[in-house]
């Protein structure tokens, strides 16, 4: 009988063991302190004129006969690209961006179809450096063929030393607006946690009217003008 306590009394005791780890405890953690931050947003823009220009010539032919119209367009195209040569354009900066014959059925009052026309389109995308010759060379493509013509982009080659001015003001900026804000309250500027940036420096486009219209108008006055680099930046401090 004293065996059978002594049993029983270590299997209580076991099990109250077993039951206290298997108890809830508790976890102590240290809280943080809550970071205080700022943020603002800084501009920087630069002015720079263009030296470059970019521009899409075409020759458009129509034709009963796609041989015919291939043949014509061919002729013209290639008046064309001599005109340009003419201007000290070198070859590597003309490139053929699309070459096509499309036939189009024509039709009667009726809606009856009455034949096809061939269209062949022939176009080349054209970098200027000088940009005192685009007016004289736009004239002479015209007369030489050119008849689909509808824009050109202006820019600037290299922006690299631009994009860093804009930049540095952006950043500039954003620490000024930092500081009057960190100042005016009482805090005090501490180190950057984040920084982001966007670049924007779209190339200005000049629209024309028909290039066929353009012929025998002389020397076409274009003016470059002026573009904008544009850099944004988001700065995030911390605040003391």
């Amino acid at each position: 009988m004293k065996n059978k306590f002594l049993i029983l009394t270590a299997v209580l005791l076991i099990g109250a063991v077993f039951l206290s780890a298997c108890g809830p405890s508790t976890v102590y953690v240290q809280p943080q302190p809550i970071q205080r931050t700022i943020t603002v947003t800084g501009s920087g823009k630069i002015t720079l004129t263009p030296d470059i220009a970019y521009i899409s010539i075409g020759v458009q032919t129509e034709n009963a006969s796609a041989s015919v119209a291939a043949t014509e367009n061919t002729t013209k195209a290639q008046a064309v690209i001599t005109a340009i040569k003419g201007f000290s354009v070198a070859d590597k900066d003309i490139q053929t961006t699309d070459f096509s014959i499309t036939p189009q059925q024509q039709y009667d009052n009726n809606g009856k179809v009455t034949g096809i026309t061939y269209v062949v389109n022939n176009t080349v995308y054209v970098t200027i450096r000088d940009l005192t010759k685009i007016g004289d060379l736009l004239d002479a493509t015209v007369t030489a063929g050119a008849n689909d013509i509808n824009s050109i982009q202006f820019d600037v080659a290299d922006k690299s030393a631009a994009l860093t001015q804009a930049r540095q003001a952006a950043v500039s900026d954003a620490q000024k607006q930092a500081e009057e804000l960190t100042t005016a309250s009482g805090a005090r500027l501490g180190d950057v946690q984040t920084i982001s940036y966007y670049d924007t420096s779209a190339p200005m486009a000049v629209t024309f009217a028909k290039a066929d219209a353009m012929a025998g108008a002389g020397s076409v006055p274009v003016q470059a003008g002026s573009m904008q680099i544009t850099t944004t930046v988001t700065i995030v401090y911390e605040l003391r």
